[in-house]
């Protein structure tokens, strides 16, 4: 009966112990049961009055992961001493660098076996990613000279989709070697609209997370 009276407390223990175990043994690897045996009582009809399925959890914990690194994001879109193209440079470099994103690829499912997980994505990146961080920026950078398009809004969601999907060794599995050479592409389409973005740092750092899901998946 408590837990019907504080069901926020009881979701932070579900994404607590979940987020635990996917760090420990990979999404993959954690079941329902071994989420029900880390929460000392709970039941499994308590974990669905709150969650459809575990990929809803995994949703939920990379959620909260994100949380804080989505405020920075909407920091530097609203930064007044950078233009649009700085913005622009930044965003990507913060996006891959902050820390959270090693325990993410850490946790990460095979999202070949998670088509659902992967519409989520690709629906999040068009109806989220760009019009919130991505066009605003583009738009910025219209007006102050920095970037030159007639099509923004297509263009922000051409970036995010190749960043977030394309380039995302979760998605493709891809090795260290194959990551390198998405980026250098991705670079190159950059330069060829005037937005030379990526520097060896941002390279290296892709790199490295490639790597990161290669050794957990």
């Amino acid at each position: 009966m408590a837990r019907n009276k504080h069901p926020e407390e009881t979701v932070n223990r579900i994404l607590d112990v979940a987020y635990r175990l996917f760090m420990e043994k990979g999404y993959e690897h954690t079941s329902i049961q071994d989420i029900i045996d880390g929460l000392g009582g709970l039941s499994k009809g308590a974990i669905y009055h709150h969650f459809k399925s575990k990929e809803d959890i995994l949703i939920a914990v990379t959620d909260r992961m994100t949380e804080e690194s989505n405020q920075m994001l909407a920091d530097i879109r609203d930064c007044s001493d950078l233009n649009g193209k700085e913005k622009l440079r930044m965003i990507f470099k913060e996006s891959i660098c902050r820390p959270v994103q090693d325990e993410i690829f850490t946790a990460a499912p095979n999202f070949s076996n998670n088509p659902k997980l992967l519409v989520s994505l690709l629906h999040e990146a068009v109806t989220e990613a760009a019009p919130q961080y991505i066009l605003p920026i583009m738009q910025q950078g219209i007006a102050d000279g920095s970037i030159q398009t007639d099509y923004p809004e297509q263009l922000s969601e051409l970036i995010i989709l190749t960043a977030n999907v394309w380039m995302n060794p979760m998605i493709f599995a891809s090795t260290e070697e194959e990551s390198y050479r998405k980026c250098m592409v991705f670079s190159q389409m950059m330069n060829g609209f005037g937005l030379d973005i990526i520097d060896e740092e941002m390279l290296n750092r892709l790199q490295q997370l490639a790597s990161i899901y290669q050794k957990n998946k």
